[in-house]
C-alpha cells in the first residue's frame, strides 16, 4: 500500500528543511538526460539500471535516472569555483530498470540526499553521517543502526591480489558481488590460494561492534587496509551516537561502484534493506584534466521510510466549515475564513447552499449574536 499523499509530502518537506537548516542548496536534475551525460561514472551497474530511450529528434540515447548523486556530481563539476566547498541537497524520483532487491521490489525510490563537494576531511563524513542519523530520526525510526564500512579495506585487498597474481582483473567485478553477497564459496573460486587470498575470504565474515578486534583480525594485511580503518575510527570519534548503536562491517560494499572512502548505512529490524546509504567518492567524474574533487554524501527512499514507521502526522485534525452566503454576510464571513487560514487553521468554504460538511469536517463557523463562531460538530 503507497503511504499517504499528504503524509508524504509532510515529510519531503520536512526533510528539505532539514537539509536546508544544515546549510545545504536545493538542486534539482533533470529526469531525463542525454545517456553520455546522466552516466558520469563507469558503473556497469548504474548502466543496467538505467532505463534508455532514442531521441526522436538528435537521434541520440536518452536515460531516465536511476541516482541523483551522478547528476549533483555533473552540476558540481559546472558550478564550483577551484578550492570551493559545496553543499547541495535534492529530492525527487528515480527509475530503475529492475527492482535493487527481493525486499524492495519497486522501480520507482523517492530519493532525498545530500552531497559535500570539495572537502578532503573526515569531518565531512561526519557531518554527513550526522546528518543522515538527524534525517531517519525525522522520518520517526527509532533506535537505528548505524553500520560503517570502508570501500579501501576491499580496494586494497583487490589491488595486492592482483599485483601477486592471485585474482584475474577480469574476475573482479564477480569477486564485488560475491563479497556483497558474503558469499565466500564463490570468492574462494575466484582465488588463487594464498595468504592474501585468505584475508579476502575472511573479509565478508569481519564484521561487530568493537574496531580494535576486527583490527587485530586483519593483522598481517596490506597498509592500506589499516590505515582505512583508522579512518574509521577518526570518523567515529565524530559521530553522534546518543540515539543509535553502532556496528562495522569491514566487507560493506556500495553498488554502481563510485564510492572509494568510509561507507555508512543505516538500518533497523522493521525494514528488510538498508533505510539511508552513503559515502565518499573522491574524484569520480573524468574530465580532460582528471578531477581530483572531493565528495561525499548519502540518499534515502521516502517511500520505504514512510511505510514502515508512523512518519510525520498528516493534516488530520480539525477542519472548518464555512457555508455559503450572499450578500453583506459573505464579505464579513470571508474576512473571517483569511484571518483563520492566517492562524494556521484549515477552513473548507462551502461553494452552494445546499452543501453540507463533509465527513472530514470537526468543526463549524456559526453566525451567533452577529458574530462569527467555530463551533465543535458533533
Amino acid at each position: 500500500m503507497q503511504p499517504a499523499a499528504w503524509q508524504f509530502e509532510q515529510l519531503r518537506r520536512s526533510v528539505l528543511d532539514l537539509f536546508a537548516s544544515w546549510g545545504f542548496q536545493y538542486v534539482e536534475p533533470p529526469v531525463v538526460e542525454y545517456l553520455d551525460t546522466l552516466l558520469v561514472s563507469s558503473s556497469t551497474d548504474l548502466d543496467l539500471q538505467t532505463l534508455k530511450v532514442l531521441d526522436q529528434l538528435s537521434g541520440k540515447q536518452l536515460g531516465v535516472r536511476a541516482d541523483l548523486t551522478s547528476q549533483v556530481i555533473r552540476i558540481d563539476a559546472q558550478r564550483h569555483r577551484e578550492n570551493d566547498i559545496e553543499r547541495y541537497c535534492y529530492a525527487g524520483p528515480v527509475v530503475y530498470a529492475s527492482p535493487t532487491s527481493a525486499v524492495n521490489r519497486t522501480r520507482l525510490p523517492f530519493k532525498v540526499g545530500v552531497e559535500i563537494f570539495g572537502a578532503e576531511a573526515i569531518s565531512a563524513d561526519a557531518e554527513v553521517v550526522n546528518l543522515m542519523l538527524e534525517t531517519v530520526f525525522l522520518a520517526g525510526v527509532t533506535e537505528p543502526v548505524l553500520l560503517l564500512g570502508h570501500m579501501g579495506i576491499y580496494q586494497a585487498l583487490v589491488a595486492a591480489l592482483v599485483d601477486r597474481e592471485d585474482l584475474a582483473i577480469e574476475d573482479e567485478p564477480r569477486l564485488f558481488k560475491s563479497v556483497q553477497l558474503k558469499s565466500q564459496s564463490d570468492i574462494e573460486q575466484l582465488l588463487k590460494p594464498s595468504e592474501l587470498s585468505d584475508y579476502m575470504k575472511r573479509l565478508p565474515m569481519i564484521m561487530g561492534d568493537d574496531l580494535n578486534q576486527l583490527s587485530l583480525e586483519m593483522k598481517g594485511a596490506p597498509e592500506r587496509v589499516h590505515l582505512a580503518i583508522e579512518k574509521l575510527k577518526e570518523l567515529t570519534s565524530l559521530i553522534d551516537m546518543t540515539q543509535a548503536s553502532l556496528r562495522f562491517d569491514l566487507a560493506e560494499l556500495h553498488g554502481y561502484g563510485y564510492h572509494n572512502g568510509p561507507v555508512y548505512s543505516v538500518y533497523h529490524p522493521k525494514f528488510g534493506s538498508a533505510l539511508a546509504q552513503g559515502g565518499r567518492y573522491n574524484g569520480t567524474l573524468d574530465d580532460e584534466e582528471g578531477s581530483t574533487r572531493p565528495a561525499t554524501g548519502f540518499d534515502m527512499d521516502l517511500k520505504v521510510v514512510l511505510k514502515g514507521t508512523e512518519g510525520i502526522e498528516g493534516p488530520e485534525g480539525e477542519l472548518i466549515f464555512a457555508p455559503f452566503l450572499e450578500g453583506k454576510d459573505r464579505e464579513t464571513l470571508i474576512e473571517v475564513v483569511t484571518d483563520l487560514r492566517a492562524d494556521g487553521k484549515r477552513v473548507m468554504c462551502a461553494l452552494s447552499l445546499s452543501e453540507q460538511p463533509s465527513n472530514l469536517c470537526t468543526h463549524i463557523l456559526l453566525l451567533k449574536d452577529d458574530q462569527w463562531v467555530v463551533s465543535e460538530i458533533v
